[in-house]
């Protein structure tokens, strides 16, 4: 199966919501720390319902956001969720961006990347379009240190990516963006039950989900263009 029909699947039966809900208690984190200011362009690569590119137009005045998905569904839905003409959806694919060299302040992602069927050229791609200091924020769950996501994969008919912070760092510079940080952001809203309700349908231990949402919570990267 395709991105485009695997996304397309989930925005028709509404798990596009879903996943802005799931994502938001760490995406708001990272999205806070974006040194977007009033007028700059912004890039929402796999933009799913479109929740941080009108996040950021809300809180930072981005002048224009640009939400760009593999899945038309997805990207309709998001213009459907969307009332503000400064944001728009397109459908495009991660390894050949549609705009221009040196036409975009910033990039954002959540968990998006890892689908890219070349995430190096995609890193490529980025920095072509990023302008000079431009930053790109890669947001993700789905890494190899979280080894509580590695089953995932089953789950998904996509080959999804799986690096290590390492590799992430790597895969930057080797693309010409400079590393600027790397860290985790815990998800302290996910309510963790007491030990004797263990074990859940989905958890063994408390210990298990306590790692998984409090130690591991999702992985950011920060490349900025030179």
């Amino acid at each position: 199966m395709s991105v485009r029909e695997e996304f397309d699947e989930w925005a028709t039966s509404g798990r596009d919501k879903g996943m802005e809900e799931r994502h938001w208690h760490t995406a708001k984190h990272a999205l806070a720390r974006m040194p977007v200011e009033p007028g700059d362009t912004v890039l929402d690569l796999g933009c799913g319902s479109g929740y941080a590119g009108r996040a950021l137009r809300d809180t930072n005045d981005a002048g224009r956001v640009y939400g760009l998905d593999g899945a038309p569904e997805m990207a309709h839905n998001a213009a459907d969720y969307t009332e503000d003409d400064r944001v728009g959806y397109v459908v495009g694919d991660f390894g050949s961006l549609p705009f221009a060299d040196d036409s975009i302040d910033h990039v954002w992602s959540m968990e998006a990347f890892y689908y890219a069927s070349d995430p190096h050229h995609t890193l490529e791609e980025i920095a072509r379009v990023l302008r000079s200091g431009g930053t790109f924020y890669c947001a993700v769950n789905y890494y190899e240190e979280n080894v509580h996501s590695h089953e995932w994969q089953e789950f998904i008919d996509i080959e999804m990516t799986r690096w290590d912070r390492e590799q992430y760092r790597e895969a930057f510079r080797r693309a010409g963006l400079h590393v600027a940080e790397q860290d985790n952001i815990p998800d302290r809203e996910i309510t963790i039950p007491s030990e004797a309700e263990f074990p859940t349908d989905e958890w063994d231990t408390r210990d298990a989900m306590v790692e998984r949402y409090r130690e591991y919570g999702t992985l950011l990267t920060v490349g900025v263009a030179p």
